[in-house]
């Protein structure tokens, strides 16, 4: 009986101290892979899940700013805010509750605010931060890339196999005055075929993924995650083109094709140096959690949340497709460059009449 005693009293020490080490762990601390050896008697088998279970990956670490100032974030319900929404979340606490966000469906609809500087930072198409800082003379800076090339051509059938077939029909978009219309007409004229092709333009991707899913339209020019959306919404609904494809064919690799940015007032920046500092830290914690996929399920579920894709299976199809990335300094300048290069000279009011000129980039 006493040597039983002895047993029992050495297994509650055991447990005890196993339960107290875990107790000091921080939630965002990675457990180790294997647990020490045991050190002689056998435990109940009962107890062994609980110490072997794998630990939730971590979260991102955020970085609180040392300045009080309120930044006035906008972005748009597609792509250029898909990496923000763990920022996002964020800011409905307490550390990172001075990021107020807008959102919009149509850049349209905040570049009026933009130019007022009633946003402080935005995310916007990349080739319109050209032109905020042509129309501003400078006040609007470009300081990452958050979207690369997302751009397809759908067809409800099974006509169109090359840019060639697109010739004599009526291809609905999205995007006028921003890239899908710029890149969608380069690409046409480095084809010969822009004035065979008919381009009639909606206000909001969500308006035209409603049209092609309800088969109201049968030839599109969409960008993700829009595409994904249609495509498990409407079997019938195929990927036709991948325009990035037929950019890089026809650029011959001057520039790439980048859909969406982040732009910083000059004022901001000049005011709140540390503000600017913290929010690029943060929104690159994002943009790893987001693109991260062990954490593709809250991802999708943030995405919803925020009213960018109405469906989690959906958000979570559609995630992975995005081109979401977060590139700044030299080689945010070597893309956007060369992007510009090829609007400008296939269009110049693409990029505001002019091209812009290296104090366009923050480059930190």
């Amino acid at each position: 009986m006493k040597k039983r005693s002895v047993i029992l009293l050495a297994l509650a020490l055991t447990l005890s101290f196993a339960a107290c080490g875990q107790g000091k762990t921080p939630s965002s601390s990675v457990m180790p892979e294997s647990a020490p050896a045991s050190s002689g008697t056998a435990e109940p088998a009962s107890a062994e899940p609980a110490l072997s279970e794998a630990p939730a990956p971590a979260g991102p670490v955020f970085t609180i700013p040392t300045d009080d100032v309120e930044v006035r974030v906008a972005a748009l319900k597609g792509p250029t805010a898909i990496g923000m929404v763990k920022l996002m979340e964020e800011a409905d606490g307490e550390d990172l509750s001075n990021y107020k966000f807008t959102m919009a469906g149509a850049p349209d609809e905040i570049v009026g605010k933009i130019i007022q500087g009633e946003f402080d930072i935005a995310a916007v198409p990349t080739n319109l931060a050209a032109t905020l800082y042509n129309k501003t003379e400078g006040k609007v800076k470009l300081a990452a890339l958050n979207t690369m090339g997302i751009l397809y051509v759908v067809e409800n059938g099974d006509t169109i196999q090359s840019i060639a077939d697109l010739a004599g029909k009526t291809v609905y978009s999205t995007g006028k005055g921003s890239v899908p219309e710029f890149a969608l007409n380069y690409i046409l004229a480095q084809n010969d075929i822009l004035g065979e092709v008919t381009v009639e333009y909606k206000s909001e991707h969500t308006e035209l993924a409603n049209l092609l899913a309800a088969g109201q339209a049968d030839l599109a020019v969409l960008p993700q995650p829009f595409v994904t959306t249609v495509t498990m919404q409407n079997p019938d609904i195929r990927v036709a083109l991948d325009l990035t494809k037929e950019w890089d064919a026809v650029s011959g690799g001057a520039g790439g094709l980048t859909m969406g940015c982040i732009v910083i007032q000059q004022q901001f920046i000049e005011e709140h140096p540390e503000a600017v500092k913290a929010f690029l830290e943060n929104y690159r914690a994002s943009v790893e959690f987001v693109t991260d996929p062990a954490n593709l399920d809250a991802a999708a579920e943030l995405v919803v949340a925020r009213g960018i894709i109405p469906k989690a299976p959906i958000a979570k199809a559609a995630i992975p497709e995005c081109s979401i990335v977060f590139k700044t300094g030299e080689e945010m300048k070597t893309i956007a460059s060369g992007f510009y290069q090829v609007l400008f000279d296939a269009d110049p009011q693409s990029v505001g009449g002019k091209l812009p000129d290296e104090n366009l980039y923050f480059l930190g």
